[in-house]
């Protein structure tokens, strides 16, 4: 990735917010799907999600049956079958500059969403001094809204902290699994995305994107961001 001048922030939009917005939903729905035989307490809980996802609902001994797949994919390998390409975290090209992302198997088309930033969203008034310090995983959006996507230290605690505080009984509505070296969404490695450098030229770009309140209330375990503030939307 690379800066960019941006004039407006209505002008920040390499795609529009509905591709973005599909984007994310195809994915996730595979996601969901794929691990179908572990979401009985969605299912179960949500009826008209059962009924979303299940063709055939039936209860037995008080949970909902779930179809047998012939074999669980892995979450790469959702991605791969639902956009035709996967990524990975590896050693990057680039001189002394750690982990990359690389693009492990398939073919990206010019203008797809291929990464997601995870991390903790903290406003401009809420404090991040502590989790700042020596942390390179600090994202200043145009709004000035900060994403700190370290995984490790006091960073992993606080995101770990507000993503159980968010949590709706059994419902959970954020990922922490982007802290760990198996995501469960594929796409939240976007923090390991290097910066360009003299010799190689960026071939991505970021763009801010808000999740719509209307997200699928089942998908937004995949979501791999949560805000320090409860009272914040």
């Amino acid at each position: 990735r690379t800066l960019r001048y941006v004039p407006e922030n209505s002008q920040d939009k390499i795609i529009t917010d509905e591709d973005v917005f599909v984007t994310l939903l195809k994915v996730f729905e595979a996601l969901f799907v794929n691990d179908l035989s572990k979401q009985a307490h969605v299912l179960a809980l949500c009826p008209e999600i059962r009924h979303k996802y299940l063709e055939l609902p039936t209860l037995a001994l008080g949970r909902p049956h779930v179809p047998a797949r012939s074999r669980r994919c892995s979450p790469e390998e959702v991605l791969f079958n639902t956009l035709g390409f996967s990524i990975a975290r590896d050693q990057s090209s680039l001189l002394s500059a750690g982990t990359g992302v690389f693009v492990s198997k398939g073919f990206v088309p010019k203008g797809t969403l291929v990464s997601m930033y995870p991390g903790t969203v903290y406003r401009k008034y809420e404090p991040i001094f502590f989790q700042s310090l020596g942390n390179p995983f600090i994202f200043r959006c145009i709004d000035g809204v900060l994403i700190d996507g370290n995984d490790k230290g006091l960073s992993r605690a606080v995101y770990r902290s507000c993503s159980r505080r968010d949590q709706l009984g059994p419902l959970r509505t954020s990922d922490a699994s982007w802290l760990t070296a198996a995501p469960q969404n594929p796409l939240a490695v976007g923090q390991y995305v290097n910066n360009c450098s003299r010799e190689k030229a960026a071939n991505v770009c970021y763009q801010e994107f808000d999740v719509p309140g209307s997200f699928p209330v089942e998908l937004k375990q995949y979501l791999p961001n949560i805000v320090y503030s409860h009272d914040i939307q």
